[in-house]
């Protein structure tokens, strides 16, 4: 398959090449970025053809699939050209800034049944399918608490994305950036009743644009309750993450204490301890083979813009819950 990356500046290049480049078949075919000296020297890295601009690339290339990535705000224009093109993608999280982007998108892509997949990259994984499997068993969840706090916003800067610490380029900050994968589990588990209760947005670490912490409070049904935390306040690199978990069923309690342990513990006190990815990050090996895959095969992908915009306007919601509503499209 012939891959073309575009936005290739963003700091999750190497989550998605590093494990494509391990794939036999894959060809990558170009790289594209905004910055003409950033697409040089990435083409020049890895061999391959590159431009600033991503139109004249995938004309020029006609990949078989694109890897969209980039700053939020340009997100749904790139899907609208990939989609008339007929070029299956997978567009970065959030694809977009705000929900009437990604509404926009999502019903093009259903209109000309485009293969446009979103990396909510939990799915691809051991852990979501284990709560999945264990809400069926117990009959439901009743409480959720996921914590997930990543580096200092000053990484951005010394990534070149200093982009994403504008609200007009990225709508957001670590609640647009992070929340969507435990907004998505929690859509997942409790459907459309599941919805925003409160939420408040913090820049006090750093003072930038963005929140740097955010508390979202989510609705499920029956009582049940979520909270998702998330920050950019961790003494960290890239990929690293404070991160906590709690999931509650009426037969099981569930704690996540680190990236790599799940404790399933049973009413009874019983415990077992059970080994597997719970970040985002080692996700991506699995999303990037299953995505290539289905859109090999012409199946559809494992999440697409339509599973994104029960998720964006949930995020939506919760901006402005908090009084500090998205930005609008320019």
């Amino acid at each position: 398959m012939k891959v073309v990356f575009i936005g290739a500046s963003h700091w999750h290049l190497p989550l998605y090449l590093e494990p494509a480049l391990t794939i036999p078949g894959f060809v990558l075919a170009g790289v594209s970025d905004p910055d003409p000296a950033m697409a040089q020297a990435i083409g020049e890295q890895f061999g391959c053809a590159f431009s600033s601009d991503y139109r004249a690339l995938c004309r020029r290339q006609r990949p078989d699939f694109v890897f969209a990535l980039g700053r939020h705000v340009d997100m749904p224009e790139q899907a609208e050209f990939l989609i008339a093109e007929g070029i299956p993608f997978a567009l970065e999280k959030p694809c977009g800034i705000n929900t009437a982007g990604v509404e926009r998108i999502a019903a093009l892509a259903a209109a000309r049944s485009a293969f446009a997949a979103v990396p909510l990259v939990f799915r691809n994984g051991d852990f979501f399918r284990l709560i999945g499997d264990m809400a069926d068993a117990d009959g439901g969840v009743q409480h959720m608490a996921f914590r997930f706090i990543a580096g200092f916003a000053e990484r951005y800067r010394q990534a070149g994305c200093e982009w994403m610490l504008d609200r007009a380029t990225a709508g957001g900050g670590c609640v647009l950036n992070l929340a969507p994968h435990f907004v998505d589990i929690c859509l997942a588990l409790w459907g459309e009743a599941a919805h925003p209760a409160a939420a408040s947005l913090s820049s006090a670490a750093w003072g930038e644009d963005v929140e740097d912490y955010g508390a979202l409070a989510i609705q499920g049904p029956g009582g049940a309750m979520a909270l998702v935390e998330t920050g950019y306040l961790y003494p960290a690199p890239t990929s690293n993450f404070d991160l906590h978990y709690a999931i509650r069923t009426p037969r099981h309690y569930i704690a996540v204490p680190d990236p790599e342990t799940v404790a399933v513990i049973a009413r009874d006190g019983t415990r077992r301890v059970l080994r597997m990815h719970t970040t985002n990050v080692g996700q991506y090996p699995a999303f990037v083979r299953d995505v290539l895959e289905r859109a090999r095969r012409g199946a559809p992908p494992l999440a697409g813009l339509d599973a994104m915009l029960p998720v964006m306007r949930v995020m939506e919601a919760a901006y402005a819950s908090a009084g500090r509503p998205l930005p609008p499209s320019p």
